[in-house]
């Protein structure tokens, strides 16, 4: 996928990945510590992890062909290094996800895991949401650079724009 109506389609798709990753991150650590909460979200943890797991590649496609459209710049280039890196934590969401919700189901049935597992699983799900987060931000942060960095330009001279017909606020 190369545009959507006439944009680049990474500039659109990249609105998914800075929802759902999030979304499905805050989910996964609410569910992980609240075995009610995994109980009443149910399928639907997983089928978030999953959506989300799917917008990554899609948005890292678009991102590509957009690449090869614009100019090579550092700051391009280190966008592009950050995105190649967050597939791996959008599928750690993805097999969290799952695993949250068999083990909900499992004590369901009345096999419940121990205290001390529930713990384990519960930190390495905070772990990898907060990662996930993180690289998420520096990606995002990474692209605003890369798309905004040399655009704005005052005709004063200035870059504050709080100031009109030279007076300060």
């Amino acid at each position: 996928m190369s545009t959507i109506n006439g944009l680049p389609a990474h500039i659109l798709l990249v609105h998914l990945v800075v929802v759902f990753v999030p979304l499905t991150a805050l989910a996964l650590i609410v569910c992980a510590l609240s075995p009610a909460a995994a109980r009443r979200a149910g399928l639907a943890l997983p089928l978030l992890a999953f959506v989300t797991l799917a917008s990554v590649p899609l948005t890292t496609e678009a991102g590509e062909w957009l690449e090869r459209h614009v100019e090579r710049t550092d700051v391009v280039r280190r966008h592009t290094e950050l995105g190649d890196g967050l597939l791996p934590w959008a599928a750690g969401l993805f097999v969290l996800a799952v695993v949250v919700w068999w083990a909900t189901r499992r004590a369901a049935g009345g096999r419940p895991f121990s205290s001390a597992l529930r713990i384990g699983a519960a930190v390495l799900c905070a772990a990898v949401a907060v990662g996930a987060v993180v690289d998420v931000y520096l990606i995002g942060d990474s692209g605003a650079k890369a798309a905004w960095q040399d655009a704005l330009t005052s005709s004063s001279g200035s870059t504050d724009s709080t100031s009109e017909g030279g007076e300060g606020h």
